[in-house]
């Protein structure tokens, strides 16, 4: 019969300590406390949409990750949003914005994702696009206002941006959007999810009433598609992340709470 040696045992036993202990840590991560904040932006934007909203999650103890996206592909996007959310410590909040709401419903399907935030978001169900979601409401000013170049990426008209994205925010703030707004690969919005995490994930979502991007009658009725743990109605325009941070960041932090308490 085979026998390990004491002298080989002790050596034996610490290593294998160290071998499975990612496998416990990994076990015990469902049980953790949901700090772990990662942002997903939308459409003809970059990760500082999120600029007014960080500051405070931060300033209440949240690690906080925003994705940059690359907007030339769902899948690409969704790639994006998987290595934020695999570089994170613990379970993860996964809280999108707009178009965003493709991507954390296809990437939210991470075992480290405990649960998925929609913020003036799509919801897409398994097999739809952006475009299947929204298009039973009908076109939307600031969908009128988008613009394809010879490559097929969309750019938005300053119109568009001044009254019909952030319409609410100073001339300053419109001019900075539209200045740095990402080019956005418009194929993309026809790509379908291939999973919708919501289905399986508890989610939460915030509706902006006065929205002129994407129609604030699907938002509402994601509420009852997705089962909403909770909801709440701001009175904003598309870009409530940048008009009312502190209420934003306020129920994404509830969300968090709710998980941690579980």
């Amino acid at each position: 019969m085979f026998k390990i040696s004491r002298q080989v045992w002790t050596l034996f036993v610490p290593a294998a300590v160290l071998l499975l202990s990612p496998l416990v840590g990994s076990a015990l991560d469902t049980k953790r406390p949901v700090k772990n904040i990662v942002l997903v932006h939308g459409a003809f934007a970059d990760a500082t949409s999120w600029a007014r909203v960080i500051p405070i999650l931060e300033a209440d103890g949240y690690h906080v990750v925003a994705v940059q996206n690359p907007l030339t592909s769902l899948s690409d996007d969704v790639a994006a949003t998987r290595r934020a959310v695999a570089l994170q410590g613990g379970p993860v909040l996964l809280v999108a914005h707009s178009w965003g709401g493709v991507v954390i419903t296809q990437a939210g399907n991470d075992p480290k994702v405990a649960g998925l935030v929609y913020v003036s978001a799509y919801a897409p169900a398994a097999g739809q696009s952006a475009n299947d979601a929204s298009s039973p409401y009908g076109w939307t000013e600031g969908q009128k206002q988008i613009r394809l170049d010879g490559a097929k990426f969309a750019t938005e008209t300053f119109q568009g941006v001044s009254e019909d994205i952030a319409q609410r925010l100073t001339l300053a703030d419109q001019k900075l959007f539209f200045a740095t707004q990402g080019q956005s690969y418009g194929p993309m919005f026809d790509e379908k999810v291939k999973v919708a995490a919501w289905a399986v994930k508890p989610s939460w979502v915030l509706i902006s009433s006065n929205d002129r991007m994407l129609p604030p009658a699907m938002e509402r009725d994601e509420v009852i598609k997705l089962k909403a743990i909770d909801t709440e109605t701001l009175p904003t325009g598309h870009m409530s992340i940048q008009e009312e941070p502190a209420k934003v960041a306020a129920f994404i932090e509830s969300a968090a709470k709710h998980l941690s308490s579980k």
